[in-house]
Order: C-alpha cells, then sequence, then structure tokens
C-alpha cells in the first residue's frame, strides 16, 4: 500500500480532525531550527494515547515513517521527518501537575520547560534545566536530547530529574519506565536509554520529574576581561578556588563585538539600557571577553559567594558590576540571549556545533578556534557554558558563495577533529540528529555504534521511528535552509 492510501486509512480510523493533510499544517511540521525542509504525508494532532498506539500500529502495518515533534526548537534536525511518512505532534498535550508533598512533576510531553519551573516554583521547588529556549523547548523533546543549559554544571542534565517516562514502543505497545518513587531498580534501565534517544527508540507521552527545594535567593555578576585568555584563565582561578557558581557563561571577543554592533544599528535602547561602565567595555576596540556568572542558595551564602568571586575575578584582571535587584540582573542576560542572532553581523549563514572539552582544555579549545579563523578566513565566535565545557562554536559563511561552502565544511571538519583529540563530544545538548551524523563515526568506535544499531533493531524492527538520523550520514550545509522566522528568533 502507498503512502497515500496508507494515510487515508488513518485518516478513516482516528477522523480528520485528528489526521491533517492540508499544505500549511504539513509545512509546519517539515522542519524544526536546522530549517530543512521535508513535506510529510500527514500531520497528527492525536486526541489521546489510544490514538498514538493507532498511528504506529498503521505505521509498522505499511511501513510508513513517523516523526514525533513538539515545539520544533530542535537544531540539529532531530524533528524533522527527512523521509516524509507522518509526523505526531504533541505540542498540544501540555497538562502539569506539582505534587509538593512528594516534590515531582507530572507532566505531557508538550508542557515547555519554563512552565514546569513556574508551577514548581509556586510551590518553592525548581526544576533546574535551563536551556536556552526555555520559553519554547518542549520537556518531550529535551528529554529526546537529554538538554542542559546553563545550570547544567551545578545542577546537571534533564535525565538528572527524570523518576520514569511512559509511552509506546516503535511497535505499538505502551510501556512505563521507571514509577513515581525515589529509587527503582527493578529491570533494565530503559527509562534512562529512551533519554537522549532522540525520538528513535519510543514515543514517550508522559513524565514523572524530580523537583529539589528553590534556592532563597540568587545574585548576578559580570566581568570584562581585555582578552579571551583572560577570561579563560580567570575561569580557571574560580575552579582552582572551588567556588560553585549556578551559572558561569564565557563570552568571546568576537562574540561581543559582533553583538555591540548588531545592537548600535538596530536595537541601541538595548545598548542604552546597560549600565554605563559595561556599555563602554563593550565599546572598547578590541571587543572584551565577558564572564556572566549566577550564584545561588541561600541569602547570606550568596552574598558571600558573590563577593568571593568578584575578589577572584578582580584579581584575575577582570572589570567585575553586579546587578543590584532582579531587574538589573535581567538588563545584563540580554547580552547572552542577544549574541547569537548578531552573529548573522559576520554572515548570512552559520555552522553552530555545541562541543564539550575538558576544563582543562578550554584555552586550547579558544586558540583553535582563532586559528581556525586565519586558515579558514571565516569567523569562528564562540560562546557558552564554561563551567562544565560545553561551547557553541559558529562558523560564519555566506552559502551562496562555494568558496565559502567549501572553507566552512572543511573547518567544522577541522573542529570536530580537534575536539575529539582534546578529549571532548561532538555534542553536549542539542544531540546528534542529521547535523551532527558526520561526525559520529570520530566520536564512537565501530563496535559503539554497532550495539546501538542493535538496540535500534530491537525495540523498531521496521525502522519506522524518526529514521535516517544518527547512522546515515547528512552533510546539512549542502542542502537549502528555510527563510522562515521561528517564535524563538530574537
Amino acid at each position: 500500500m502507498n503512502a497515500e492510501a496508507a494515510t487515508n486509512e488513518l485518516i478513516q480510523r482516528l477522523g480528520s480532525t485528528q489526521v491533517l493533510t492540508d499544505d500549511a499544517n504539513r509545512y509546519r511540521a517539515s522542519m524544526d531550527n536546522l530549517r530543512l525542509s521535508r513535506l510529510p504525508s500527514a500531520v497528527i494532532h492525536p486526541d489521546d494515547e489510544e490514538a498514538v498506539g493507532a498511528v504506529l500500529e498503521l505505521a509498522n502495518k505499511h511501513r510508513i515513517a513517523v516523526t514525533v515533534r513538539g515545539a520544533g526548537s530542535a537544531t540539529t534536525g532531530a524533528a524533522s521527518p527527512v523521509v516524509g511518512g507522518w509526523v505526531i505532534d504533541l505540542s498540544r498535550w501540555n497538562q502539569l501537575h506539582i505534587d509538593p508533598l512528594s516534590q515531582m512533576a507530572y507532566v505531557q510531553p508538550g508542557t515547555t520547560i519554563e512552565a514546569i519551573d513556574q508551577a514548581a516554583a509556586a510551590e518553592g521547588l525548581f526544576f533546574p534545566p535551563d536551556p536556552g529556549s526555555k520559553k519554547y523547548a518542549t520537556i518531550g523533546g529535551a528529554l529526546a536530547t537529554n538538554a542542559g543549559g546553563l545550570r547544567g554544571a551545578k545542577y546537571g542534565v534533564i535525565r538528572d530529574y527524570v523518576l520514569s517516562l511512559e509511552g509506546f514502543l516503535p511497535t505499538g505497545e505502551f510501556v512505563r519506565w521507571g514509577a513515581d518513587l525515589r529509587k527503582y531498580v527493578s529491570g533494565f534501565n530503559i527509562r534512562d536509554l529512551w533519554v537522549g534517544s532522540e525520538g528513535m527508540l519510543g514515543v514517550i507521552t508522559g513524565a514523572v520529574l524530580r523537583l529539589i527545594p528553590r534556592p532563597a535567593t540568587s545574585g548576578v555578576l559580570v566581568a570584562s576581561f581585555a582578552d579571551d585568555a583572560a577570561a579563560l584563565e580567570a575561569v580557571q582561578s574560580l575552579f582552582r578556588s572551588r567556588v560553585q557558581p549556578s551559572i558561569l557563561e564565557f563570552l568571546d571577543q568576537q562574540t561581543l563585538a559582533c553583538t555591540y554592533a548588531f545592537w548600535k544599528q538596530q536595537v541601541p535602547e538595548k545598548l542604552a539600557a546597560l549600565p554605563e561602565s559595561l556599555g563602554r567595555a563593550l565599546a572598547a576596540q578590541p571587543a572584551p571577553a565577558l564572564l556572566l556568572i549566577e550564584v545561588d542558595g541561600a541569602i547570606d551564602a550568596v552574598a558571600q559567594e558573590l563577593q568571593r568571586i568578584e575578589d577572584l575575578l578582580t584579581q584575575s584582571g577582570g572589570a567585575c558590576l553586579r546587578a543590584e535587584s532582579p531587574d538589573a540582573a535581567e538588563t545584563l542576560w540580554t547580552i547572552r540571549r542577544g549574541c547569537s542572532q548578531a552573529m548573522f553581523q559576520l554572515g548570512p549563514d552559520k555552522l553552530n556545533e555545541d562541543i564539550v572539552v575538558p576544563v582543562s582544555a578550554q584555552q586550547e579549545l579558544l586558540e583553535y578556534t582563532l586559528a581556525l579563523k586565519a586558515e579558514t578566513g571565516l569567523a569562528t565566535p564562540t560562546f557558552g557554558h564554561a563551567m562544565d565545557g560545553n561551547f557553541h562554536v559558529h562558523i560564519m559563511y555566506d552559502r551562496k558563495d562555494p568558496d565559502q561552502c567549501e572553507r566552512a565544511r572543511k573547518g567544522i571538519r577541522l573542529l570536530m577533529e580537534k575536539v575529539i583529540e582534546l578529549g571532548g563530544a561532538i555534542t553536549g545538548e542539542h544531540g546528534v540528529g542529521l547535523a551532527k551524523s558526520p561526525f559520529l563515526e570520530l566520536q564512537h568506535s565501530a563496535a559503539e555504534i554497532q550495539a546501538m544499531q542493535a538496540i535500534k533493531a530491537a525495540l523498531d524492527p521496521n525502522g519506522i521511528l524518526n529514521p535516517d538520523k544518527q547512522f546515515q550520514h547528512c552533510e546539512v550545509w549542502d542542502y537549502p535552509r528555510e527563510q522562515v522566522r521561528m517564535p524563538w528568533d530574537h
């Protein structure tokens, strides 16, 4: 049976209100934030779990590919239906319940991470994972990629807060892995196997998450340095002194230079809102490097830790500025949130890699990004989570220029080889999807990849769930990107 006939059977089973085949809905579901579009045959908004099971049953019967999506904020193409087929859209599944006594959150996959933390806060509780897109990113996608974010070094990543998952195997059977208990070691730990499997091993329809007591307060400070090396040496001094900020973000000189230029030209009101001393620092030539730091905990402890950090950074040559109010702190964070969009000052297109290196290799990584810039003639602005070594390295280029495309392709390969040489990882929070698939063999041996493929084949014998991801090389720079504006674009 062909895809059209299978889709007609699906409509007969679920009805046209759950199965959408119009062009507009199919186009919206055809891509994630990577913006590589492939139209599915149908988009399913299931009313209940029975409908999810029915979709998988028919998909297996007719060998139709199924891709599951939430908001579509994934950056790697993991939520793109690259072979067409059907898309299950769970973005409307956003029911949420907080149990304050057990300190647990019961969530559906379409619930945003921000909504979970806000509901937890109302009970004096805290859900720490903090990806930059938390206002839009759904917990289903975060579970699929084992997302981290700004607070990862102190509080861990999504997997550290998952007590149980429920949903469907690719073959259509309902399962529950774990329970709403603090301890559970019965059977194989398939729960943690699903976390980070990028929608290839099952469909998550519900999760129970662990919450923790909310910190009493937090404080924020920013420190500017003459150059990247000085800023990263200051990071090393913080490690040696055993301080533990909840967030420690690094922005290199290329990032600060383009952010200042973009704000000056496009949004001068953001520059005007900054404290005068910080505005002057950003305007310096050459641009400074920046550390943005948050400390949380008990009120007295936060004050003491902020002072200790400020002293250490000052001794390392930093010019420090402390936020005196939550509004002032929010103003400082606008620099971090705005820098990604500002990078298009350096080129109309970018390759963005979320690599990880050991703490001891941070300076060598940054030196290498500058060497890449010199070798390729392309800008390599870099920022990221200095506390855990998870950096976002960008190569800016013009995909309409064949020569720049070739230089960008060469540069990204060299970067990934260097990351592996340094003992690092090709991805720290975005996952593999399509974008990192050419580099999987750099990270993993043939035996390791074969073991992963064996797990996939065991759970998904017909290969229907999110196929052609990770194990099939896809050089995403060879494909045109859709020129669409996403909700999270600044």
